[in-house]
């Protein structure tokens, strides 16, 4: 569904991501994890098409991405990103934010999808109408679930998507996830700190260091130790001694 190959992001004089290749299939799922400014995100950020200094090559089926893109290919990925609540207008309704990408994709139907992606998510009718200062913070994450999805994209990119939510509900967004992937056939490219979270949506595992992508290995690889680059034997144990505490 997706291939990068030779990926190199530069910003400013820095290159912040340099050489970084990977695949998903479709209706696969990929987890990239590394420590703050590894440059996880980055990759996140520019296959989105929020960044736009980079080389190498990108394919989402079969098609090159370029640095200028078409409205149908920006419909064909959509992120989650990490605060949904800074990533919600706060002046906008939650019916006026589900609203909104149909409107700009042209897509018809506009009250019927907006009370499907609402029920997809768990949330009530009421809620619609509420604007995002008046939700929970899972609540607003699962408004930016729904969104993200609305346009029907083939590819979902997912950055922290639970770091800012409560534990107990960090849970209920993953199995969402879980369950929304395998009703409509997704991609995932989740991003995250927390190999626990990356485990649980992705069979994959990319680990990045200073801007490389140094490993590429199984959950079941992390589980059992099997790994090789030091900077992924330390997340593993850090994972290991956090799930003692």
């Amino acid at each position: 569904m997706i291939a990068v190959q030779e990926l190199t992001v530069r910003l400013g004089k820095a290159d912040v991501v340099r050489g970084v290749s990977f695949s998903v299939p479709r209706g696969g799922a990929f987890g990239i994890v590394g420590e703050s400014g590894s440059g996880k995100s980055t990759i996140l950020r520019t296959v989105a098409g929020l960044v736009p200094e980079w080389s190498g090559g990108m394919w989402i089926d079969g098609d090159r991405l370029t640095r200028t893109r078409s409205k149908a290919s920006y419909r064909r990925l959509q992120m989650v990103f990490q605060d949904p609540y800074g990533s919600l207008h706060p002046r906008q309704t939650v019916d006026q934010l589900l609203s909104e990408p149909l409107l700009v994709h042209g897509i018809a139907g506009v009250d019927a999808r907006v009370a499907r992606a609402l029920d997809e998510v768990s949330l009530l009718g009421p809620l619609r109408f509420r604007y995002p200062h008046q939700l929970s913070g899972g609540q607003r994450q699962r408004v930016a679930i729904a969104r993200a999805l609305i346009a029907e994209p083939a590819l979902l990119l997912l950055d922290e998507p639970t770091s800012a939510l409560d534990v107990s509900v960090q849970a209920e967004i993953l199995n969402l996830l879980a369950d929304l992937r395998r009703q409509r056939n997704l991609t995932y490219i989740l991003v995250s700190h927390d190999l626990a979270v990356v485990a649980h949506l992705c069979p994959r595992i990319g680990v990045m260091h200073h801007g490389e992508m140094v490993e590429q290995a199984t959950v079941d690889d992390l589980r059992a130790g099997r790994v090789f680059h030091p900077q992924t034997a330390a997340l593993h144990a850090l994972h290991l001694l956090l799930e003692r505490v």
